[in-house]
């Protein structure tokens, strides 16, 4: 197997290699006799640079805040943080090799409200530490990113629901009169991009230090700040049917001891978590009908969000953001 000989040639690793699923790189885990190693081939669309810019910001959070949980690129016996595969049609291909974090992610721990905050600080302090971070590929396009939700209007043709269509279209509006109107002048840096429960390792165990590894960089992008902390917001939305923005609120709170979100831009933050959950809903089939192979793997991450969509939509959002406001000053 091609990966194989080129772990064994330019990393000097040889062992027992597992294939995991994921969204769209080929994945393995790497077994050897003292260790373990994620292996990451990009897909053949995939720009170096764009590679290079999520290697980029990885090896930046190890040099300037090694106390922080982020995964690890493992370097080449000659120094490199890659391989470069070229294929037989001119396309090239980036293998990545990084030590595996071992641990249950987020997503299978059902953390309390305490628990969703510190995970919440971590994101902080990612931030702080990635705002000085530039990278010549870093304003990239990026489909997940929410500063475009509002061109992609078209994807609604492709939801089979009307009650869905219906919801889509609320949350496209909100987003429409409240966050457009703001993009230009939105606080702006490089971000993780897709801090979602299944790339947070924790150990529910540990009376401090919960969140025990941060994973897959394959987002980042340079965006408003508050689309960073929509992300994990919208993967928390429902998940208590009769609060349903409780835990999203409890993420939000944790954040904001680290990295403060401006006042005037805090309203900003449930409609741009409803977004992003509403993108992920939209996306998410459109994708899974033109990929049958990855279908099981995107719908099993996208399977409650037309619920959770209504659900949070129930709630005022003006009550959402006067907690929000209370969280950040300590009071809630």
């Amino acid at each position: 197997m091609l990966v194989s000989i080129l772990l064994e040639e330019h990393y000097r690793l040889t062992g027992r290699l597992g294939r995991l699923a994921t969204e769209k790189d080929d994945t393995f885990r790497l077994s050897t006799d003292s260790s373990n190693y994620l292996v990451k081939v990009s897909p053949p669309d995939e720009a170096e640079a764009v590679v290079a810019l999520q290697t980029a910001a990885m090896r930046h959070l190890e040099t300037t805040a090694p106390h922080l949980p982020v995964q690890r690129v493992k370097l080449t016996a000659d120094g490199d943080d890659h391989v470069t595969i070229r294929l037989n049609d001119g396309r090239t291909r980036t293998l990545r090799v990084f030590d595996f974090v071992e641990g249950q992610v987020l997503a299978d721990a059902n953390p309390d409200t305490e628990r969703l905050a510190e995970a919440g600080e971590m994101l902080g302090l990612i931030d702080v530490a990635l705002r000085p971070f530039t990278h010549p590929a870093d304003r990239r396009r990026l489909a997940w990113d929410i500063r475009h939700f509002h061109q992609l209007t078209e994807l609604v043709e492709h939801t089979p629901s009307p009650e869905h269509r219906q919801l889509a279209q609320s949350v496209f509006r909100l987003f429409g009169e409240n966050v457009v109107p703001r993009l230009s002048d939105l606080e702006t840096q490089v971000i993780h991009g897709d801090f979602s429960p299944y790339n947070i390792v924790v150990d529910p165990e540990k009376s401090d230090h919960f969140v025990t590894g941060v994973i897959d960089f394959g987002d980042t992008v340079r965006s408003a700040v508050i689309f960073d902390p929509a992300v994990p917001m919208a993967n928390l939305l429902g998940r208590t049917p009769d609060h349903p923005w409780r835990d999203a609120c409890a993420f939000a709170a944790g954040y904001q001891r680290k990295r403060p979100i401006q006042a005037s831009e805090l309203p900003l933050l449930p409609v741009a978590a409803l977004a992003r959950l509403t993108l992920r809903a939209l996306i998410t089939n459109w994708r899974a009908e033109r990929a049958p192979e990855r279908r099981e793997y995107l719908l099993g991450h996208a399977k409650d969000d037309w619920i959770n969509i209504g659900r949070s939509l129930t709630v005022s959002l003006d009550d959402v953001v006067e907690y929000l406001r209370e969280a950040r000053h300590g009071h809630a």
